[in-house]
């Protein structure tokens, strides 16, 4: 690494009082050394409020938001615009990373301007533990699904170009929808190959809470927010079934049954 950058943590927190602290501390225990923390307070109703002003008083590093209750993407969005980092690292309020990730990150990113997101591997604790396996990054696989967890590592500034995480996705996977927003016209993604990040399992985590209400919702965004890009990736729209779009969409062009208006 040639020289150290500023570098943000955004924390959004919404009831994590009891992982909050753990999670800070992971970031401190980071080898690079000018990290700011921002923890943003997405309303919780418990003793997050108290935990992150604690935090902020023990460490002049921290720094506590809050904001009324609005979703996890205005809870980055808010933090990521009060950055004063070169690069940021959205974290959620109870995971982990290791501490080489972020200078790994950095200087991937100090090194080569083309790369917009470096993550790295990834390991599941808590209820569920072990290697989190997710498929190597390509634009036809990102059109259909995700397979770079939320926090990735890249420039405030490709942040800023891309119009920042969508706040009126309020469904969920709007972290999918900021790679595609981010990363569709352009830049390249490399993954670090070690475990840098770890993603807490639990039975209240928001992930488990998909239905296909919502999934609909989140399909019909992305078809209609980004258009041009799935069609080109997938012959046609995002289905239910979304592995199963582009062959399917094909399959449909050859009977002459959909047009691209």
């Amino acid at each position: 690494m040639n020289h150290y950058e500023p570098f943000s943590v955004v924390i959004p927190c919404y009831n994590h009082a009891a992982f909050l602290r753990q999670t800070v501390e992971s970031v401190r225990q980071s080898t690079y050394p000018d990290i700011e923390i921002l923890i943003v307070d997405d309303g919780s109703t418990d003793d997050s409020g108290n935990v992150g002003r604690e935090l902020e008083q023990q460490y002049p590093t921290v720094r506590y938001i809050h904001q009324p209750n609005s979703g996890p993407s205005k809870a980055r969005n808010n933090g990521i615009r009060q950055a004063k980092g070169v690069y940021v690292l959205p974290l959620d309020a109870d995971d982990l990373i290791s501490p080489d990730y972020i200078a790994d990150a950095v200087t991937v990113l100090q090194r080569d301007p083309g790369v917009k997101v470096v993550y790295c591997e990834a390991e599941k604790f808590g209820e569920k533990q072990g290697p989190w396996k997710l498929k190597p990054f390509s634009l036809g696989l990102l059109a259909h699904n995700n397979m770079i967890f939320v926090s990735g590592i890249y420039r405030k500034a490709d942040w800023e170009a891309c119009g920042g995480y969508s706040e009126d996705m309020v469904w969920g996977r709007e972290d999918w929808e900021f790679w595609i927003s981010m990363l569709k016209d352009g830049g390249r993604v490399v993954k670090l190959p070690k475990v840098g990040f770890y993603y807490r399992i639990r039975s209240t985590s928001r992930r488990k809470g998909m239905t296909d209400e919502r999934k609909r919702k989140i399909i019909h965004y992305i078809n209609t927010k980004h258009r041009d890009f799935i069609y080109d990736q997938l012959n046609g729209p995002l289905r239910f079934q979304k592995r199963l779009s582009k062959r399917y969409n094909t399959l449909l062009r050859t009977l002459g049954l959909l047009k691209r208006v």
